[in-house]
């Protein structure tokens, strides 16, 4: 997929483009990431689950084998559809034959020329265009013969059946027959598929395939979970050029140092693919210009003095260099970038328009409070905004959890201190939660302290954020009152589409990059200064809005106090709210 020189001695990695591997497939089971299951298909081309498939890669095709000793079989079959599924890899009357695959997996495939011309402007200009050879025998070595096999089903049965470990070459067999709605289903499944774990990976293949949607989605993962991205095991086989991209990539949401450590693990396995010593000086080379591309002098001292200095990646004046841009107050000149780099900007979801505070009410006793909410595209959940104590400073212990059918899919053990003013807290997960659009989720918090707390008043159970629309609805867990019209969790606090779409991609090297998030999301300065309209569905007979460009407020206008999983027990305020969205009533 992609080569280029590395050093000096221009070192070249390179990538097979043919038959590409699945980044998505299990060890254990081809099918953990297929999509649900649909028994029946339509005549439009619906996408199933293939059961019909042994294991040496080749379709089971009993149920299509025709019994030519009977002269009249045709009026078995009383559709069109019907007699050309019977026809799909059966040697009657076929005028043509694809061997398919290389070394030790190769297929000999019948087919009938009309059928695959009617699919494919490839297939007819093979057979039926102005350089047309009449050729009894089509060798195939670049595709698999699954692959190969899931393209003709689609021509002769309209019927698309991917699994987890052939949808890449699916795709690629798509692409070189020039039949896109079946490459638009293989891409389809991938997004469905795509998480931190093969992002980098699909990213690669995507770029091979020319996929830019695909390539976006890849990318949103990437942002967001960047470092469970760049330690899966697929961040090792992406090619030189992806590489580069990541590295070089605006808004990543990491620490340096653990860019830097996947740096040396991808160039680890390119030594090995190249059958060379994995040594400080081999790596070097092959990560060539790509080395400049790590922030270093981002990193802290302990960082780049217990780790980075000791591998002899860098020469020794770099390394000295480095030092003293630590330390020495006439600087070096570098040639890393020294800017951090900017991250994701956080956004809000605010569910209530106001808050308040009665006596003798919302205290906590280790209940919970627990909330439904569902998006309609997919984002990724960093944490919750929470009110604090309405009747002065306290301490409060906090859980918070992110669930989905019951099962736990993140959860963090903190505590934050409330300054008894009604600014909201932020307490954030360890790293972002990938949310699917149209599934519901719960959000629950588990507060002890003694004393009351503020709580959200006038809530809706629909609210726009930019492109995103949250909906919520009341959870059984919820045991102290939280419900959609009152209570806690007033804030969701995410990555969306939004800030995804519209964060810099500039290179590392630009100087004029400010530096804002680090990792674990410590900052959310000014996330929400836009002027999105929302548009809300209030819940409750007795909330009427009177202004329908009225701005929210309390809890909206107000400061609020963030907490982050790295920085237990300090909380620091930030201008959250400052923002002037508008308010219409659904």
């Amino acid at each position: 997929t992609g080569s280029g020189s590395v050093g000096e001695n221009a070192m070249q990695i390179t990538q097979p483009c043919s038959a590409p591997s699945s980044p998505i497939a299990s060890p254990t089971s081809s099918t953990s990431f297929c999509l649900p299951n649909q028994s029946t298909t339509t005549s439009s081309g619906s996408v199933a689950n293939n059961n019909n498939n042994n294991n040496n890669g080749t379709f089971n095709n009993q149920q299509q084998i025709i019994d030519t000793g009977d002269p009249n079989w045709q009026a078995t079959k009383p559709t069109v559809r019907e007699r050309n599924a019977a026809m799909f890899n059966n040697d009657l009357m076929a005028d043509i034959k694809f061997v398919v695959g290389s070394d030790d997996l190769i297929q000999t495939i019948p087919a009938h020329k009309y059928v695959l011309a009617t699919g494919s402007s490839v297939f007819y200009a093979m057979f039926y265009g102005g350089l047309a050879e009449n050729k009894q025998e089509i060798k195939v070595p670049d595709v698999e013969p699954s692959a190969f096999l899931t393209l003709l089903k689609y021509l002769y049965c309209d019927e698309i059946h991917l699994e987890a470990d052939n949808v890449l070459a699916t795709l690629y067999v798509a692409k070189k027959y020039i039949v896109p709605h079946l490459a638009r289903a293989c891409v389809n499944y991938l997004e469905t598929s795509l998480t931190a774990k093969n992002a980098c990976l699909l990213l690669s293949q995507s770029r091979l395939f020319e996929e830019p949607d695909l390539m976006q989605r890849c990318w949103e993962v990437i942002d967001a979970q960047a470092e469970m991205a760049i330690k899966s095991e697929g961040f090792v086989d992406i090619d030189l050029k992806t590489f580069e991209t990541i590295l070089a990539r605006e808004t990543l949401n990491c620490k340096e140092i653990h860019l830097f450590e996947a740096a040396l693990n991808w160039a680890q396995s390119a030594c090995m693919k190249m059958d060379i010593e994995p040594n400080s000086q081999n790596k070097r080379q092959v990560l060539g210009q790509a080395l400049y591309l790590i922030r270093i002098p981002t990193m802290t001292l302990e960082e780049y003095a217990n780790r980075v200095a000791q591998l002899g990646i860098l020469t020794q004046q770099e390394t000295i260099d480095i030092f003293l841009s630590f330390t020495a107050k006439n600087k070096p000149i570098l040639c890393f970038p020294i800017k951090q780099r900017a991250g994701l900007k956080t956004q809000v979801c605010h569910r209530f328009q106001s808050c308040a505070y009665r006596s003798n009410q919302w205290r906590y006793r280790g209940r919970c409070d627990s909330i439904q909410f569902s998006v309609d595209k997919r984002v990724f959940i960093v944490g919750f905004g929470l009110y604090g104590s309405s009747t002065g400073a306290a301490d409060y212990n906090v859980k918070i959890e992110l669930k989905r059918l019951g099962r736990v899919l993140a959860e963090n053990n903190t505590k934050f201190f409330s300054d008894g003013s009604s600014n909201t807290f932020h307490v954030f997960f360890e790293t972002p939660i990938q949310v699917e659009p149209e599934c519901f989720y719960t959000a629950s918090v588990i507060l002890d302290g003694t004393e009351l707390s503020f709580f959200g008043q006038e809530g809706m159970s629909e609210v726009c954020m930019g492109t995103v629309t949250f909906q919520f609805q009341c959870s059984s867990e919820s045991t102290n009152g939280t419900g959609v019209q009152g209570g806690q969790i007033p804030e969701l606090i995410f990555y969306g589409p939004m800030g995804i779409t519209n964060s810099s991609n500039n290179s590392s090297s630009s100087s004029s990059t400010s530096s804002s998030t680090n990792n674990n999301n410590n900052n959310t300065n000014n996330n929400n200064n836009n002027n999105n309209q929302i548009t809300l569905s209030v819940s409750g007979s007795n909330n009427n809005l009177s202004n329908t460009n009225s701005s929210f407020s309390a809890s909206s206008t107000s400061t609020s106090t963030t907490t982050s999983p790295s920085t237990i027990g300090s909380t620091t305020t930030t201008n959250n709210h400052n923002n002037n969205n508008n308010i219409d009533e659904d």
